[in-house]
């Protein structure tokens, strides 16, 4: 039996890119966010029932993004049938916010400006802005356009409301002639 190995080259370094410019460092430890309650266990941010008593806090990049007002990202919603279908866009955007936080306790809605023609869902997450304009094309059709920045700690997403969704053709009745 002939067995070959494989060396790995060790002269090349991964670098680590950091995704979001408001984290500088990673917690120590079980680390607890005073403002939402999120606890950084084993890596990550996630929900917890309970920490241990004397854990460090700190405030997770979500409460800093939302006392800051500094979104990751941001999603508009534009279209003249944006008003008739409100209240059903409000709850498909709600409803894909919470799915995600309950996973994700960093991906979360800062907040959203109700303008007359122009809706802006501004988000801590980068990858939220784009499931939720993902969402509303799957159920609402329109279309929609996904812009990351340069560096990767941005996106901007429009979501144009299809005009013709609501307005039904009616077809000519075809007759057979005898």
């Amino acid at each position: 039996m002939n067995t070959m190995f494989t060396e790995s080259r060790k002269d090349r370094l991964i670098h680590e890119r950091i995704q979001d410019p408001k984290t500088t460092r990673k917690p120590a430890g079980s680390t607890v966010c005073p403002v939402c309650k999120a606890v950084f266990k084993d890596g990550h941010w996630q929900w917890l029932e309970s920490w241990p008593l004397g854990s460090p806090r700190e405030i997770c990049q979500a409460c800093q993004r939302i006392r800051d007002n500094d979104p990751a990202g941001l999603l508009t919603l534009t279209g003249d049938s944006l008003n008739a279908q409100w209240p059903e866009i409000l709850n498909l955007v709600r409803h894909q916010e919470q799915g995600e936080r309950a996973r994700h306790p960093l991906n979360r809605i800062i907040s959203i400006d109700e303008k007359p023609e122009t809706v802006v869902v501004a988000t801590t997450d980068l990858h939220l802005p784009k499931r939720i304009g993902q969402a509303l094309h799957r159920a609402f059709k329109g279309k929609l356009d996904v812009q990351y920045d340069k560096q990767g700690c941005f996106v901007r997403v429009h979501w144009t409301a299809d005009e013709n969704r609501n307005q039904k053709k009616k077809q000519p009745i075809a007759r057979k002639r005898r």
